[in-house]
């Protein structure tokens, strides 16, 4: 309680200090010119830290427009069981769920949930084309990447059932970076099987399907702790050449002026001062290394909302970003969800409300699993460790 006690009064005494330096940051990045921001923040690999590429202003903020009066939201979700050691028997779950929600003169509103079980040797490892001797595991953070590849291909699949012609938010929660593939966690055969053979597929289908309705595909992240804009306004103040950066900063501070008027600060700090509610950011592409390297046509961009309740990220493809009448009505009906979801998407919220796995559906999940083993004769077991867990010894 006294180590929280002091971090308290450190925040405290700190807020003020803050306050004043985020005042001076803002005045200074409200103050670059169009051309220069766009000009220093291209990709560059000296740059030292990852700063979105500006595309038409570092700080621009754009008012939202009404909805159409007849429109449709998708949105998918999806939650899993991970492979489990302590199971008799190698094998995940991954449940789908999503909702289809029709506002205006015919509303109406679908639901759907749909879990599948893996356990093939083909499901259970990613294998190398080129040689079968090189193997990936596909558990933990690589079963949640190919997690959200099925999010985004089941919501192509629901996006072709809304009738033609009916302009539509199609929606995912979290990211459309795979930011889990950046650096050299997994070799690259991996990140061909998820984005060459998946991902980028299904955003083919996607940009199909935007061919015979109005179609925003976005993807919704709250509480976003990026500093991608930030760093364009550090990029953009900087007033040395990008080669001596590495001498001056990090990927998290800077020890000259101006750049480092944005040191400790994240975009979401930048927005709560800049956005009025219901106003968009300018629209960035961000620099990571996943789409830049890996995404071709379906380059990732974003913009910031001030929702009202908060700062939320907005991701949505370049086809999407570069449509004015599609990113505006991105822009009107992602604002008129997190409106219904008092701050936050209500489609989302219902497609995770369908997805969602709890405690007990676990433990239902293996006593099913242990029950189909049993009827098939085959042996059934856990490791004592598992066993020691659920038993009480006090």
């Amino acid at each position: 309680m006294l180590q929280l006690d002091r971090v308290s009064r450190g925040l405290v005494a700190d807020s003020g200090q803050r306050e004043a330096r985020l005042t001076a940051f803002v005045d200074a990045a409200s103050k670059v010119d169009a051309a220069t921001a766009i000009a220093k923040t291209g990709y560059d690999p000296e740059r030292p830290f990852l700063a979105a590429q500006v595309l038409d202003s570092l700080l621009g903020a754009h008012a939202p427009v009404e909805p159409p009066m007849d429109w449709c939201t998708v949105a998918v979700d999806g939650s899993h069981i991970d492979v489990d050691r302590h199971l008799p028997v190698g094998c995940y779950l991954i449940n789908m769920g999503g909702c289809s929600l029709t506002y205006g003169s015919q509303p109406d509103a679908s639901f759907f949930s749909q879990p599948s079980l893996y356990h093939r040797p083909e499901d259970l490892y990613l294998t190398d084309p080129s040689n079968s001797n090189y193997e990936e595991p596909v558990a933990g953070p690589l079963l949640g990447l190919i997690r959200t590849v099925q999010e985004l291909e089941r919501l192509a699949q629901a996006v072709a059932d809304v009738p033609a012609g009916l302009p539509t938010l199609a929606l995912v929660d979290g990211s459309l970076v795979m930011w889990g593939l950046s650096g050299r966690g997994y070799p690259p055969f991996v990140k061909e099987a998820i984005i060459q053979d998946r991902l980028l597929p299904a955003l083919d289908q996607l940009r199909e399907e935007s061919q015979h309705r109005p179609l925003c595909l976005a993807a919704y992240v709250s509480l976003p702790r990026s500093a991608e804009v930030v760093n364009a306004a550090r990029s953009s103040l900087c007033p040395t050449e990008l080669s001596q950066c590495r001498n001056h900063c990090n990927n998290r501070r800077s020890i000259q002026a101006p750049c480092d008027l944005s040191n400790d600060f994240i975009d979401r700090d930048l927005f709560q001062r800049t956005l009025d509610p219901g106003w968009r950011s300018a629209t960035y592409l961000t620099n990571s290394s996943v789409p830049r390297e890996s995404y071709g046509e379906h380059q990732i961009c974003f913009f910031y909302l001030n929702c009202g309740e908060e700062i939320g990220r907005i991701e949505l493809p370049q086809w999407v970003a570069q449509d004015e009448r599609l990113l505006s009505l991105c822009h009107s009906l992602v604002l008129d969800q997190c409106r219904r979801g008092q701050g936050y998407p209500v489609a989302i919220s219902e497609a995770h409300e369908q997805a969602v796995i709890n405690g007990s559906d676990r433990q239902f999940f293996k006593q099913m699993l242990a029950e189909a083993l049993e009827r098939e004769g085959l042996p059934v077991y856990t490791s004592e460790k598992d066993r020691s867990k659920r038993t009480p010894w006090l």
